[in-house]
C-alpha cells in the first residue's frame, strides 16, 4: 500500500507530518451523532503555531523542484498543505500525485479528506471508492467512507464499510468508534454502547469514544455511568462543551440540580448557544416536570 511516510528523501519531521495531520483529519471525522452546536465539524485541522508547517513546505518543494516525478513528495506536501490549512494547494498536490501514481490509495484517501475538509462531498465519495479499489485492504478509506456515508443518512453502507474495516485491522479504534456512531444514528444503543466500549479498550486516551458511550448511556437510563464516561472524556479534554451539556443532562435525570446546573453553565461559558445546555437551564430555572414528559 502506498503511505505518505514511505518518503525517505524527506526530512524525518516532514514524514511525520506527513503521518499525523492526515490522521488528524480522519479521527476528527468521528464526530458523536447528537451535536448541540448548529455545525457539525467533520475534520478538522488545529492551527500549526509553531511555523514547522511553512518550513516543510519549503523543504518538500525543494524536494519536488530535484524531483519532479515523485508522487510521494506530492503526496507529502499536500499532507503539509492540509495541516496549514490550505486545501486547494492540498488537493492539487494530491491530484498531482495520482498523475504521477494512478494507484496510490493514499493520494486517492489523502484528497478525499481534503475534498470533505472543502464541502465538496461528492467528490471526497468518489476518491474514497478509488482508494478502496486502488488497495482493498486500505481500512483509513473504508472508515473515511463509511463517516461520510453515515453524515448522509446511509446508515446500511455506513456499517458495511465499518465491520470491514474492523475485519482488515481488529485493533483499530476509530473504527469501532465510527461504527458505534453508525448503531447511535439508528437507535441502537446498546450495539452502539459495545463498539464504544471496544474502541475505548483500545485506545482510552481519546475523548470522543467517552462522549458517545455517555449519550447512549443516558438514551439507556444509565445516568450513573454516563457521568462517569463524561468526566472522563473531561479529563482529556475540558474545553469541550458538548460534554458538559451531557454531563448536565445525565445529572439531571438523575436529580441532581446543583451539579446539572454547574455543568450546563460550564458549556454555557465555554458555547453560549450549545442548545442543549441552554435548554437544560432553563429547565433548572423552570422546573424539572418537562424534562420527563
Amino acid at each position: 500500500m502506498n503511505n505518505v511516510i514511505g518518503l525517505s528523501r524527506v526530512t524525518p519531521a516532514a514524514r511525520v507530518l506527513g503521518a499525523t495531520v492526515l490522521t488528524a483529519l480522519a479521527l476528527a471525522g468521528c464526530d458523536t451523532v447528537s451535536r448541540a452546536t448548529a455545525t457539525r465539524q467533520f475534520a478538522v485541522v488545529e492551527a500549526d503555531k509553531s511555523g514547522a508547517t511553512e518550513v516543510n513546505i519549503a523543504s518538500l518543494s525543494d524536494v519536488i523542484q530535484r524531483n519532479p516525478s515523485d508522487a510521494a513528495a506530492y503526496n507529502t506536501r499536500g499532507a503539509a498543505y492540509a495541516r496549514a490549512g490550505n486545501f486547494d494547494s492540498a488537493i492539487a498536490d494530491f491530484t498531482k500525485a495520482i498523475q504521477l501514481d494512478p494507484n496510490s490509495a493514499s493520494a486517492y484517501g489523502n484528497r478525499a479528506l481534503a475534498y470533505r475538509q472543502s464541502g465538496r462531498n461528492d467528490a471526497a465519495l468518489q476518491d474514497f471508492s478509488k482508494a478502496i479499489n486502488a488497495d482493498p485492504n486500505y481500512t483509513a478509506a473504508y472508515i473515511g467512507r463509511a463517516n461520510l456515508q453515515r453524515a448522509q443518512g446511509n446508515f446500511e453502507a455506513a456499517y458495511s464499510d465499518l465491520s470491514q474495516a474492523i475485519r482488515l485491522t481488529p485493533e483499530s479504534a476509530e473504527a469501532y468508534h465510527a461504527r458505534g456512531l453508525v448503531r447511535q444514528a439508528q437507535g441502537q444503543h446498546r450495539s452502539a454502547i459495545g463498539d464504544f466500549d471496544a474502541a475505548i479498550d483500545r485506545n482510552p486516551f481519546v475523548a470522543a469514544p467517552y462522549a458517545a458511550r455517555g449519550q447512549s448511556l443516558i438514551a439507556t437510563n444509565q445516568y450513573d455511568k454516563a457521568i462517569e464516561d463524561y468526566n472522563a472524556a473531561l479529563n482529556v479534554n475540558n474545553k469541550d462543551a458538548d460534554s458538559w451539556a451531557y454531563r448536565g443532562l445525565a445529572y439531571e435525570k438523575s436529580n441532581r440540580r446543583q451539579e446539572a446546573t454547574e455543568s450546563y453553565q460550564r458549556a454555557v461559558a465555554i458555547d453560549q448557544g450549545n442548545a442543549i445546555a441552554k435548554q437544560g437551564l432553563g429547565r433548572m430555572q423552570g422546573g424539572m416536570a418537562s424534562l420527563f414528559r
